[in-house]
C-alpha cells in the first residue's frame, strides 16, 4: 500500500512554510529542494523512503506553498527560516538531504547546528570559486518576467527543457508550474547562492557525508572538487540530469539507505 503522504504548515518569523510529511520512526530526514522547484520534487522518494523513515519536504520561502520573503535574504535566512520550520514540526536531531539551493542552505544548518544533523546528503554539491560562482549568475539568476504576449512561457519551457526536465513530461509540467510561481522567489535564492562562500561552509562540517551527483548534472564538473575537499565523504554518482529525486529516484534511495545503514 503506498505510503499517506500529508501537506501542512509551519509558523516561522518570517511567514508560514509548506511541508510534506510522511512515515515514522528513528532519526527523521529532511528534504530540502532545489530552485525552483517545491517539495514535489521529493514526492518519489517519500513514496518509497517513507516506508522505513518519517520523511519532513519543506518548501523553500518563495517556492511552492510558502510564503514570499522580502527584502533580498540571504543564505543564512533561508537556513534560520528553515530551522523554525523543523522546530515547529517538533525535530530535534534530523538527517539533511539537500538538492543545489537545498545544498546551499544545508550546510549552513549543519555548520551552525552540529548538534543536531546527524548527517549531510548533498545532490550536486556546490565548492565554486568567487569568479566561477560570477559565470553561473549570468546563466542562473536572471529574473522570469511576465510579458503581456506570453512568450515568458515558452522561455521557462525551453529553459527547463534544456536542464533535462522533458525527459519526463509529466516533471516538466509540474517543473513549468514551480518555476513560474516562484518568478520572484527564485532571483532571490540564486542571488543568496552566488553571494554563500559554500566551500568554506562545507570544510567545517562535522557530520558524516554523502554526496551524490549526476553526470549530466550542470554541478557535475565540481563533483570531484568536493570529493577532494573531504575525503570524508561517500559519493555516488547516478541519473537524472539536474532532478535526479525525479528521474533517478532509485538510485537515490539506495544511496540513502546504504549510507545510513553504515552509519
Amino acid at each position: 500500500m503506498p505510503v499517506s503522504i500529508r501537506k501542512s504548515y509551519a509558523d516561522t518569523s518570517g511567514g508560514q512554510i509548506h511541508y510534506r510529511h510522511t512515515g515514522s520512526g528513528g532519526t527523521p530526514i529532511v528534504l530540502l529542494q532545489q530552485t525552483a522547484s517545491s517539495s514535489q520534487m521529493y514526492l518519489r522518494m517519500m513514496e518509497v523512503l517513507g516506508e522505513d523513515f518519517e520523511l519532513v519536504a519543506f518548501d523553500t520561502p518563495g517556492f511552492g506553498g510558502s510564503f514570499d520573503p522580502s527584502p533580498q535574504p540571504s543564505i543564512e535566512d533561508y537556513a534560520g527560516w528553515l530551522l523554525e520550520a523543523i522546530n515547529a514540526v517538533g525535530l530535534s536531531a534530523f538527517h539533511l538531504f539537500g538538492h543545489h539551493t537545498g545544498a546551499c542552505i544545508g550546510v549552513e544548518i549543519a555548520v551552525a547546528h552540529p548538534d543536531r544533523v546527524a548527517s549531510l546528503m548533498i545532490c550536486g554539491p556546490v565548492p565554486l570559486t568567487a569568479a566561477e560562482r560570477h559565470e553561473f549568475s549570468k546563466q542562473f539568476g536572471k529574473p522570469i518576467t511576465p510579458t503581456p504576449d506570453g512568450s515568458y512561457l515558452l522561455e521557462t519551457w525551453e529553459y527547463l527543457r534544456s536542464l533535462g526536465a522533458d525527459r519526463d513530461l509529466a516533471l516538466h509540467h509540474r517543473e513549468l508550474i514551480d518555476t513560474l510561481r516562484a518568478y520572484e522567489g527564485r532571483a532571490m535564492a540564486y542571488t543568496a547562492v552566488w553571494k554563500q562562500d559554500w566551500t568554506a561552509a562545507y570544510e567545517k562540517i562535522s557530520c558524516p557525508l554523502l554526496l551524490l551527483c549526476a553526470e549530466d548534472d550542470v554541478l557535475y564538473p565540481f563533483f570531484e572538487r568536493a570529493q577532494m575537499l573531504r575525503s570524508d565523504a561517500k559519493a555516488v554518482t547516478i541519473r537524472g540530469a539536474n532532478f535526479e529525486p525525479d528521474l533517478d529516484a532509485g538510485s537515490v534511495v539506495s544511496a540513502i539507505r546504504k549510507f545510513l545503514a553504515d552509519g
